[in-house]
């Protein structure tokens, strides 16, 4: 079991940047692959990023590469997601999620994730 806190959402104009942070309840973050997933108002909730339990394997949607940067502090207990030139349609509440399956590989699937965080909210405007 671990609990999961996302901070950093805000509101911010287009071409903006944003760093959201995911902090793990204990120091034990590097026990499970990290992902960043966002869901916008009347929408499903869509994958964005992940990363492996040793940052080595990273994975990112089409929409978000090149401008989003998912990174882990494991002696911190504590996962990133830098968000450069922002863009009203990455507007949607963001949350973090652990997956503490054995797998090598990072997942895209919102289900293959156990623990999830309250999420936090990022608005950009044009």
């Amino acid at each position: 079991q671990v609990d999961l806190v996302e901070s950093g959402g805000g509101l911010v104009q287009a071409g903006g940047s944003l760093r959201l942070s995911c902090a793990a309840s204990e120091r034990t973050l590097s026990r499970y692959h990290i992902g960043w997933f966002r869901q916008a108002p009347g929408k499903e909730r869509e994958f964005v990023a992940a990363i492996s339990r040793s940052g080595v394997i990273v994975r990112y949607a089409d929409s978000v590469k090149g401008r989003f940067t998912i990174s882990r502090e494991n002696a911190k207990g504590t996962a990133y997601l830098q968000m450069n030139t922002l863009e009203p349609v990455d507007t949607a509440v963001y949350y973090c999620a652990a997956d503490s399956s054995p797998r090598v590989r990072v997942s895209e699937v919102r289900g293959e994730y156990d623990y999830w965080g309250q999420g936090t909210q990022v608005t950009v405007s044009s």
